[in-house]
């Protein structure tokens, strides 16, 4: 299933498709020379495109993706190496490997498997890893593959030359892949899977509370661009006929990144961009390389041109255009709307399964410090329950336990039959409870449809999923802008946006976390309706924390009151207004501020909860 509009998809490629025609064309008619330059940029290309399929939709840069262009060079000139030639310069293959001769397309495919195994299994290591820890462990991989390279001598000649090679990568061989590498990439990019990464990308941990499961999803992309690096490794083997390890380590691991970098890491337009921009400059440096004369002037050689050129065109693209020359957009989503089809009028589903959340003895402790102290609830759908209590009381630490951002320290929770301690937060929210955060966590590059869309794909197994975003943007107004990046708008339009994405999971419970922050009397007073609509019309459950004591009290069936961590009441608001631990609690506290406890924030001693 695609997320983009078909016919915007169907530009894009036949863009693409043209693209790499017209300057194979080109290259044809100027002669041998252009016909090599251009080849190597079409498997240059294919690189790029590679890197960006998990570096560009998960943003952990890679630095170890050369590896699978080795494993795909070595294996594919393996396979299609001369049996005689074998014999006498790799003596000790195995006898089924030294009798296969195989051609340039079989050899690619054989590459393409044994690559992405490789991938499989480093992956399921380098996927636990997140942020700079990730990409440190890329840069080790390759370290490891070229020094295993380097080591087996008996199949990879170590740090010598691999010669004999046939050499049948041809331009127009080199252009048809390179028109599949690019397809693939595009319709990744707008797939379900690539959305999902796109959206863990701007913000993990709301992508999980609303059902991705992010491990999976950059395992799918880690495997699918190792997979294209193997077909631009076998590419540049054969149609150099003769390369060492050196070919698949720093040097080129730094032209490929900076073609990336430059063009931009989100997009396939930027991989074009990035890859036609350092093709030409490196280029041009190579002739002045070597020294030459302007007149009378002679200016001598300069060792390094090529690369002191690069890198000053990537801090100038740092400095001046961080998200690279192409920009966070694909060309088409520029110049074209992004969906053309009619929108239905969809509406969310009843909650049917009328299932309870029962929480027991939910506690936290962050080092010494303890944030929530043995609390209880139980939250029914079909009822509003308010969360109160003075600043740092421990009101977003419940809110985290329950929905599996935090772990409990101690504590039990169920919902219906099932157990849900230790489930992460994906496996919670498709089993029925989504959740908007205290500080607005959006994917604010996607739109504003992709963000509540995302959620719909990623819970009750996609179904619907479309009709879903279509309803929660409708009942929560914000249809309008589906079109428009969600990180434009006001803090209050983004509130909406959140509680919408919320809403597409189809929960039977929903956790609010302060959705009246930024609000106006008069939005606020919508805000209610809204929710009030939500439990009467569709039996849906809500667990409200608010600082705004007219909502809380109006709104709410029951509220819940927390005081240094401890529920320290629990009622309906009349009893909750004159209970005196509640006045005490109160009396002379600040409403204003944060709750401290949002994930990865550690309490202080200004604001222990």
């Amino acid at each position: 299933m695609l997320t983009a509009s078909p016919r915007n998809m169907a530009i894009a490629l036949a863009a693409a498709a043209a693209f790499v025609i017209v300057a194979a064309l080109v290259a044809s008619g100027l002669g041998a020379a252009s016909e090599r330059v251009l080849s190597v940029f079409f498997i240059s290309l294919i690189a790029v495109v590679g890197i960006g399929i998990y570096s560009g939709n998960s943003g952990v840069l890679s630095f170890g993706h050369l590896s699978f262009m080795a494993v795909g060079a070595y294996v594919s000139a393996l396979l299609t190496l001369p049996a005689a030639m074998k014999a006498a310069t790799l003596p000790k293959l195995p006898a089924w490997l030294a009798a296969t001769e195989l051609g340039l397309f079989p050899a690619i495919l054989v590459a393409i498997v044994v690559t992405c195994a490789f991938a499989l299994v480093v992956g399921l290591a380098v996927g636990r890893l997140d942020g700079s820890a990730a990409t440190i462990a890329t840069l080790g991989l390759l370290i490891i593959t070229h020094g295993v390279i380097i080591g087996w001598r008996d199949v990879t000649r170590g740090s010598g030359t691999f010669f004999g090679v046939p050499r049948e990568t041809s331009l127009w061989v080199a252009a048809g892949w390179c028109i599949a590498a690019l397809v693939v990439a595009r319709l990744y990019r707008d797939s379900v899977s690539g959305l999902r990464l796109r959206a863990s990308r701007e913000n993990a941990i709301a992508a999980g509370a609303v059902g991705v499961d992010m491990k999976r999803e950059r395992l799918i992309s880690w495997i699918l661009s190792a997979a294209v690096m193997a077909v631009s490794g076998a590419l540049i083997a054969h149609f150099l006929g003769a390369f060492s390890p050196k070919k698949f380590y720093f040097v080129d691991t730094f032209q490929l990144l900076a073609m990336l970098i430059v063009g931009g890491m989100t997009t396939v337009t930027g991989a074009v961009t990035g890859a036609v921009t350092i093709t030409v400059v490196t280029e041009v440096l190579r002739r002045f390389e070597s020294g030459f004369d302007i007149g009378a002037f002679t200016v001598p050689q300069v060792f390094g041109t090529t690369q002191i050129g690069i890198a000053l065109i990537i801090l100038f693209a740092m400095f001046r255009k961080a998200e690279g020359l192409a920009g966070l957009k694909e060309w088409e989503e520029r110049v074209f709307t992004r969906r053309g089809a009619e929108k239905t009028a969809a509406t969310l589903p009843a909650v049917s399964d009328r299932s309870a959340l029962t929480a027991e003895h939910m506690t936290m402790r962050f080092g010494g410090l303890t944030a929530v102290n043995d609390v209880s609830v139980t939250l029914r759908p079909g009822e509003i329950v308010g969360l109160i209590g003075p600043n740092g009381s421990g009101k977003t630490t419940l809110l985290n336990m329950l929905s599996g951002v935090l772990e409990p320290t101690e504590g039990t929770s169920r919902l219906g039959e099932t157990k849900l301690d230790g489930l992460p937060t994906h496996r919670i929210a498709e089993l029925g409870i989504a959740r908007t955060f205290q500080n607005i966590r959006l994917f604010p590059s996607l739109t504003v449809e992709q963000n509540v869309l995302v959620a719909g794909l990623s819970t009750g197994s996609g179904e619907d999923a479309r009709a879903r975003a279509e309803a929660a943007l409708a009942r929560l107004g914000v249809a309008g802008h589906a079109d428009k990046d969600a990180g434009t708008f006001s803090y209050g339009d983004q509130r909406r946006i959140e509680i919408a994405r919320a809403l597409a999971c189809q929960p039977k419970l929903l956790f609010l976390d302060e959705p009246a922050a930024g609000m106006n009397r008069e939005e606020t007073d919508a805000l209610m309706e809204t929710l009030r609509g939500l439990t009467r019309e569709l039996g849906i459950g809500i667990l409200l924390v608010d600082h705004d004591l007219k909502l809380i009290n109006s709104l709410c069936d029951r509220i819940l009151v927390l005081n240094e961590g401890r529920l320290i009441a629990s009622g309906a608001p009349a009893e909750i207004r004159r209970d005196p631990a509640v006045i005490e609690a109160y009396l002379g506290t600040s409403q204003t501020q944060d709750d401290p406890a949002e994930p990865g924030h550690q309490p202080t001693e200004e604001n222990d909860p």
